[in-house]
């Protein structure tokens, strides 16, 4: 959408996170556009009649985050479905589904966590499903998304007996995992399908995020999905919505053919791939793994492509102009991954390679090889903070699947950028919420502090990195001619003193970040959003009135 033609809206009375005024206290937006920022003394020379003006009583204005990895219809669904995230046992489980199934109808539930249960609460059985759906057709995704739980009902419609991945228990991975998504896709109306579409951009505006980058593909969203989603956006006052379409191919011909299928289609594709995906989860225990799971000796998690496939699809990629993405989370994955990298350097040369921009998603168990290759070969990361957070502490989830040495090596953010790999951060939401001020807090703060960033560092990932990882020419800050897509927190203990004008209240030190942005050490408060602007058309607001 376009703001009304002429529309001004001045800023003042707060702070303004912009590298062309580190004391900004004014801001001045002309229809999609930022025109003027500085202090506000000098703001009433911007001021015309007619013109807006909104007292920000102290509030903070900054750049809208980018959410770098998403999946949205799935997150509509989820808050329209049987959310399981507050499951903490597998007779709530059981009880849950049911309290919601019904016959004949299927029943698609979200985020259950066996990690999150008492200890020897394995996860209910094929049988004890049946009893509780009733013969209902029922898929139950795991939080990650790479397995999932299933009554007989479904696995029959589905036809998963047979099928790789299928366990007799009802828990499928890989293939049988695939065809339990395609099943309950076809069973969405193309009705609930929008709502969920909508429901999702309007929790991201809410969370004071103005752009996604969407990883669309077969069994991650039902057929046209991303050109309903980018339409929608369109549309409507929402975020803007990056393409990401997951298909693979060989060469370079086929890369242009995909493209053109999208853009004909209504979908405009920023990269092949996205969650293109060479291994699976720790949590599912699907990510490759170069040694046992800790807790499953014998299990090192599966390979969905080799070094020849995602060597034949960087090589098209790059050949065709356009930016791959894979989905790699196992240090056996992110192997593959630099032994592709390397075979097509070896043949395109690596400025060619480098150029290309190509990204990977996740890299959770990325070694000191690893980071060196993707700095070398100008490979960006897509990480997910909140990851750690949730599963990533002495103890957790992944100390469970890793043991305690290589839960130590997770989500290296700190080597990351160190080596110069280009950051951008996300939720994969409906795997974990849209909250971008808990991934900074989660990169600034990760349980072992040698892997911390900055939470400036963290806050330009999650703001301007996911803007360039794109590759779409957005600056991702305030300053005057930049596109006016910004958010207005309430920010604690944010005080605007006279007479420098400089702020107190917040941190300096290394750790929480400089003077601008909010002290996010264990314990603050996170700034809560009150307006979300894209391109100078309002997305979210609840400022009016707000305290």
């Amino acid at each position: 959408m376009e703001p009304p033609a002429g529309t001004r809206r001045l800023y003042r009375g707060g702070a303004v996170y912009s590298p062309a005024d580190p004391f900004a206290t004014a801001m001045l937006v002309e229809g999609s556009t930022v025109a003027w920022v500085g202090p506000d003394e000098a703001a009433s020379a911007w001021t015309r009649e007619g013109d807006e003006v909104v007292d920000l009583e102290g509030r903070l204005v900054t750049p809208a985050f980018v959410d770098a990895h998403v999946h949205l219809t799935e997150t509509g669904l989820r808050r329209t479905g049987l959310d399981l995230s507050a499951v903490r046992s597998r007779t709530e489980l059981l009880d849950a589904v049911a309290a919601r199934a019904r016959p004949g109808e299927l029943l698609a539930g979200f985020g259950w966590d066996e990690s999150r249960w008492p200890a020897g609460d394995g996860v209910p059985t094929r049988a004890e499903l049946d009893r509780a759906a009733g013969g209902a057709p029922v898929v139950l995704s795991r939080v990650d998304g790479h397995s999932a739980l299933v009554t007989s009902a479904l696995a029959e419609a589905a036809g998963l007996r047979g099928l790789a991945g299928w366990d007799e228990d009802g828990r499928v991975r890989t293939a049988a995992h695939h065809a339990a998504l395609d099943a309950r896709w076809a069973a969405l109306s193309p009705t609930a399908a929008q709502a969920a579409r909508r429901a999702a951009l309007e929790a991201a505006a809410a969370a004071g995020i103005g752009t996604v980058h969407e990883m669309s593909g077969r069994w991650l969203a039902p057929p046209g999905d991303l050109a309903a989603l980018q339409a929608l956006s369109r549309a409507e006052a929402l975020p803007d919505v990056v393409g990401y379409l997951a298909e693979r191919v060989e060469d370079p011909e086929q890369a242009r053919a995909v493209l053109a299928g999208a853009a004909a289609g209504g979908a405009a594709v920023a990269g092949l791939g996205g969650d293109l995906v060479v291994d699976g989860a720790l949590g599912s225990r699907t990510a490759a793994l170069r040694a046992d799971y800790a807790d499953a000796p014998g299990e090192r998690g599966s390979l969905h492509l080799d070094a020849a496939a995602v060597a034949g699809h960087l090589h098209a990629c790059t050949r065709a102009g356009v930016q791959a993405a894979f989905h790699a989370i196992g240090d056996a994955a992110l192997a593959v991954v630099v032994e592709a990298l390397e075979a097509v350097a070896a043949d395109l040369g690596v400025p060619a390679l480098a150029s290309a921009g190509h990204r990977v998603e996740h890299a959770v168990l990325a070694d000191a090889d690893v980071v060196a290759a993707f700095a070398r070969f100008g490979t960006s990361v897509s990480t997910q903070p909140a990851f750690d957070a949730h599963w990533g502490a002495p103890g957790g989830l992944y100390e469970s699947r890793l043991g305690p040495q290589r839960r130590r090596g997770a989500h290296p953010f700190a080597a990351l950028a160190a080596a110069g790999v280009p950051l951008a951060l996300g939720s994969d939401t409906p795997v974990t919420p849209f909250a971008p001020w808990a991934a900074v807090r989660a990169a600034g703060f990760p349980p072992d502090e040698e892997r911390a960033v900055s939470v400036r560092a963290a806050f330009l990932a999650h703001t301007r990195g996911g803007h360039r990882l794109a590759g779409l020419g957005h600056p991702g800050v305030l300053r005057p001619g930049a596109p006016a897509t910004y958010a207005v927190w309430d920010v604690a203990d944010l005080v605007v003193q006279a007479p420098d004008r400089r702020l107190s209240g917040w941190s300096t030190d290394a750790r929480s970040g400089t003077p601008g942005l909010p002290d996010l050490g264990p314990g603050a408060p996170e700034p809560v959003c009150r307006r979300t602007v894209v391109d100078g058309v309002v997305v979210h607001d609840d400022l009016r009135g707000a305290r």
